[in-house]
């Protein structure tokens, strides 16, 4: 990586092998949070979803897999790779995705997260607030069940 400006674009099926390389790098398999290929491809034809990309001198470094659903928003996945982790990455990501669904008319957003995963700080320094936990939701591979954290936030746009 040459240090270039973080560009977000659009993406869409075309894009699924550089989201799947940001998962596979990003996603520690022990946890079981990784989604396959097919779960986001049969998701992107769905009203509602978008994906977006944060390049930089053409190579995907993050994505973000969001849905809205009447006036609540969902980031599904969002995903940075290593070697462009603690760079401010995520969090542009993570604005894109509240402006986004503030756009598209989304009152409340909504995320899930595995509890110990370090993207946790993100979402809580940018106001979402624990609402709800499913316990063992995530199950990793060898077995080990690990609880997701329901978070949530008010666009504070009114209706």
């Amino acid at each position: 990586m040459s240090g270039g400006p973080i560009v977000l674009r659009s993406g869409g099926h075309a894009d699924l092998r550089d989201v799947m390389a940001v998962m596979d790098d990003s996603f520690d398999a022990r946890f079981g949070e990784a989604w396959t290929m097919g779960q986001c491809a049969g998701l992107l034809p769905l009203p509602g979803v978008w994906l977006m990309l944060a390049r930089e001198d053409e190579a995907v470094l993050g994505f973000a897999l969001a849905r809205l659903v009447a006036d609540e928003a969902e980031l599904l996945l969002l995903a940075v790779k290593a070697a462009g982790q603690r760079r401010g990455i995520g969090r542009i990501l993570l604005e894109h995705f509240e402006d986004e669904a503030t756009a598209r008319g989304a009152t409340r957003l909504h995320l899930e997260v595995r509890e110990g995963n370090h993207a946790l700080s993100l979402y809580e320094g940018a106001g979402f607030e624990l609402v709800g936990r499913r316990r063992d939701y995530y199950c990793g591979q060898s077995g080990d069940r690990y609880d997701a954290l329901t978070l949530a936030k008010s666009t504070g746009k009114l209706r």
